[in-house]
């Protein structure tokens, strides 16, 4: 039975989503302002590039994992500027007018917003490979079944946790009002600006080589 697998990948999906960064604050502030399904959404596209990064893991991938470690300069940047952008928008968002009331948002833009930061966070496939290794789950070789297992362990592992968080995060929303929701936009704006500063300092160090083993 290869069910092991699976629920490994369940606990490293929970365990890659559940530290609180851009993506949880974004999460959290659009279940505030713009409700359970905006903030879900926006989880799922880092369960998505969660995904995206285990299929590099499990099937032993190198040759992207090599690519992306070795332009982590540009990846870095893009995504340092990436959350300013989006830290700004937060910060001038004006909440809705009635409490409550629903936000008209994109859910594709919801979701290809998460998707992208967390694609140009270089650290994660890097933290995969930590995870991976400490649960005894490396490359797989030609066992497709058991990778596979991982992955969807994996993506339902993030995704849960998403939906966790953005249902407990929404049933507090009617008590917000709309003066509290502006500073809440304008806390979480501040906070993603915070995280794209910190990776535009540190894109210099990038710079530095990095050796990755990924044989585990």
């Amino acid at each position: 039975m290869n069910s092991h697998f699976f629920l490994r990948g369940l606990i490293i999906g929970i365990s890659i989503a559940a530290p609180v960064g851009p993506i949880g604050i974004l999460c959290i502030r659009r279940s505030l302002t713009q409700g359970q399904l905006s903030g879900f959404v926006s989880g799922l596209g880092a369960a998505t590039a969660d995904a995206v990064y285990g299929c590099v893991a499990a099937f032993g991938l190198t040759f992207i994992s090599d690519v992306l470690i070795e332009q982590k300069f540009w990846i870095r940047l893009v995504g340092g500027a990436f959350l300013l952008y989006l830290g700004i928008r937060t910060i001038l968002a004006e909440p809705v007018r009635e409490q409550g009331a629903t936000v008209r948002s994109s859910p594709i833009g919801a979701y290809a917003s998460t998707f992208i930061l967390t694609l140009t966070n270089p650290m994660t496939i890097l933290s995969f490979a930590a995870v991976f290794a400490a649960l005894g789950v490396g490359s797989m070789g030609g066992d497709y079944l058991s990778a596979g297992l991982v992955v969807g362990g994996v993506f339902l592992g993030s995704a849960t946790w998403w939906l966790t968080l953005s249902t407990i995060v929404s049933l507090f929303r009617k008590r917000f009002s709309v003066k509290s929701l502006r500073w809440v936009n304008r806390a979480a704006g501040a906070i993603l600006c915070g995280f794209g500063v910190f990776a535009l300092v540190s894109v210099p160090f990038l710079r530095t080589p990095l050796l990755v083993s990924w044989s585990v």
